[in-house]
C-alpha cells in the first residue's frame, strides 16, 4: 500500500498552474487558487500562472513555452475538458505528450465517481509528458483541482511517496533524446 518513507528528503519542485477560460479573471480563478494553495501547502514552489481562453494555439503556446523552460516541471490545467464546443484544452495540448498518462485519467475518473457519480464521464481530464515536464490537463471546477491534487498529485509529486512517484523518474524523462 502507499506510504511516506520519511527517511528520505522532500524535493520542492516548480509547478505552473494555466487556467482555461473565457471568463475567469485573477480574481474570480477559484480553480486555480484552488491547485496554487495545495501545491504550495505541499511545499512546491508556484513557477508560473496564466489565464488563457478557450483557444486551442494560445493554450498549446503557454504550455509549450512552460515545457521548454528548464526551471518548471509540472504543469497543470484546469478548464476545457468538457464537450462543450469550446471545451480544446485536450485536443490542444495532447499533440504535445511524447507520452500519454492512461492511468492518470482512469484514477482521476475513479476518485470523481465515488464523489459525483456518472457525471464524470462529462470531464476529459488527461495527462502525459512534453520536453520533460510532466502535463496534467484537469475539469475547471474547485472539486475536480482538489480530487485530482489531494487524490493524486500531492502523492505522485512526492518523492517520499512509495512504493514509486514521478520525482524518482524525473532525471530520465528526457534519456531518449540524449542516445542522439
Amino acid at each position: 500500500m502507499a506510504r511516506l518513507d520519511e527517511t528520505r528528503p522532500f524535493i520542492p519542485l516548480s509547478i505552473a498552474v494555466l487556467t482555461v477560460s473565457d471568463t475567469r479573471t485573477p480574481s474570480d480563478d477559484r480553480s486555480g487558487d484552488t491547485l496554487v494553495e495545495r501545491l504550495e501547502k505541499a511545499g512546491h514552489r508556484l513557477a508560473a500562472r496564466a489565464i488563457v481562453p478557450d483557444d486551442r494555439q494560445a493554450i498549446r503556446a503557454q504550455v509549450e513555452a512552460w515545457t521548454k523552460d528548464a526551471a518548471i516541471d509540472v504543469v497543470i490545467t484546469t478548464g476545457g475538458t468538457g464537450f462543450t464546443g469550446r471545451d480544446v484544452t485536450p485536443e490542444a495540448l495532447e499533440p504535445l505528450f511524447e507520452k500519454r498518462m492512461d492511468g492518470f485519467s482512469e484514477v482521476f475518473h475513479r476518485i470523481s465517481y465515488d464523489k459525483i457519480g456518472t457525471s464524470t464521464i462529462q470531464s476529459r481530464a488527461t495527462g502525459g509528458v512534453a520536453n520533460a515536464t510532466f502535463i496534467f490537463v484537469l475539469p475547471g471546477s474547485p472539486g475536480a483541482c482538489r480530487d485530482a491534487w489531494d487524490g493524486i498529485l500531492e502523492g505522485q509529486l512526492d518523492y517520499r511517496h512509495m512504493p514509486c512517484n514521478f520525482v524518482e523518474i524525473m532525471p530520465r524523462l528526457d534519456e531518449h533524446l540524449k542516445r542522439k
